[in-house]
């Protein structure tokens, strides 16, 4: 609710801001409203974080792909809201390329992760 309620909160202040013609405060009001909902949000992916860990820790799962996995989610989240921020400022094309450094980033990280998946199953197949 309070996610929801300050984003209305801020979408009529920027609404209000457009009427009375006073729009070169918008950006600030919608980078200033997503830095406090993306604040107001770094609880839960702490508890989301932690409980990941608890999930691979009874599963023996290595540490490293843990850590590789939910590093590729936060770089996937943070791409994602840079972009939308540049969006929001009308830099189309400097969203696409945040997107695309998140993109390269999370398939830079995933090869290791790709290289044990693959060894694993050459390691199933009988050697010829």
């Amino acid at each position: 609710m309070k996610i929801v309620g300050l984003g209305l909160c801020a979408t009529f202040l920027v609404l209000l801001l457009n009427e009375y013609k006073i729009s070169k405060f918008n950006l600030a009001v919608t980078i200033f409203v997503s830095c406090v909902l993306f604040l107001i949000l770094l609880d839960k992916v702490q508890y989301l974080l932690d409980e990941i860990q608890k999930l691979a820790l009874h599963a023996n799962v290595k540490n490293v792909y843990v850590e590789t996995l939910l590093k590729i989610i936060g770089i996937a989240y943070i791409a994602e809201f840079g972009a939308q921020i540049t969006k929001d400022a009308g830099q189309g094309s400097i969203a696409s390329k945040i997107e695309l450094g998140g993109k390269v980033l999370i398939l830079v990280l995933a090869v290791p992760i790709l290289t044990a998946l693959i060894e694993t199953i050459l390691s199933f197949l009988p050697s010829v």
